[in-house]
């Protein structure tokens, strides 16, 4: 009963009133990408736009898109939930709310968002609700954090795509993905950022479905 108990509670959405308080002030984080050398913080160059994913565990979410031309720097953080500056261990409580993101600094005069999507829904199983693999909890749904109408729409025209390309290739899961205007990002601990980099051996629990995304 304690093992199923404790399933639920992560894998539930908390309520304002059941929520983790969190705390007023910023965790401590990271300065510089620990890979190319630029600032994780804003301000950014200019002509720079700003995307959000979010697809199971951030490491190697992180790390696909720091590899693709014309993204300026990626950082890790939590976005979606309730609880103000969590920490690590706080959100993986499933009280807090919140799911691991990847916040993609990118030029769209390289890059355009619509390729940046292709990645997010190639790159993981948008169909597992509140998991990813064995990555189980709110931490690790799937989600798109938008900044403006625009990228909203285009997030959803992708996922019709997506879903179509997935009926196509005989898949039976319906994509959960969260398409959402992003309220807060709040910065991860130093430590995880760029935690592939520091650690090349360490867990990446990304596996796509195999379906092409048919935008980009």
């Amino acid at each position: 009963m304690f093992v199923i108990d404790m399933f639920n509670k992560k894998t539930a959405m908390p309520t304002p009133e059941t929520a983790l308080p969190g705390r007023e002030q910023p965790i401590p984080t990271s300065d510089n990408h620990f890979v190319n050398g630029h600032s994780l913080h804003e301000p950014y160059p200019g002509g720079m736009e700003i995307a959000y994913f979010g697809m199971g565990c951030f490491w190697g979410a992180e790390r696909l898109f720091w590899k693709i031309p014309g993204v300026h720097v990626t950082a890790v953080g939590y976005a979606g939930g309730i609880t103000p500056h969590p920490t690590y261990q706080e959100t993986t409580t499933g009280l807090t709310g919140h799911a691991e993101i990847v916040k993609v600094v990118f030029d769209p005069a390289v890059v355009s968002y619509r390729v940046l999507l292709k990645t997010f829904f190639e790159e993981h199983d948008p169909t597992q609700g509140m998991r990813q693999g064995n990555d189980i909890g709110t931490t690790y749904r799937s989600a798109v954090y938008t900044t403006n109408e625009a990228q909203a729409a285009e997030a959803r025209e992708a996922m019709a795509a997506f879903q179509a390309a997935l009926d196509s290739a005989g898949k039976k899961g319906r994509i959960t993905t969260e398409i959402a205007p992003l309220d807060i990002f709040y910065y991860a601990e130093d430590y995880h950022q760029q935690y592939l980099a520091k650690n090349p051996g360490g867990y990446c629990g990304l596996r796509g479905t195999g379906v092409s995304c048919p935008v980009g």
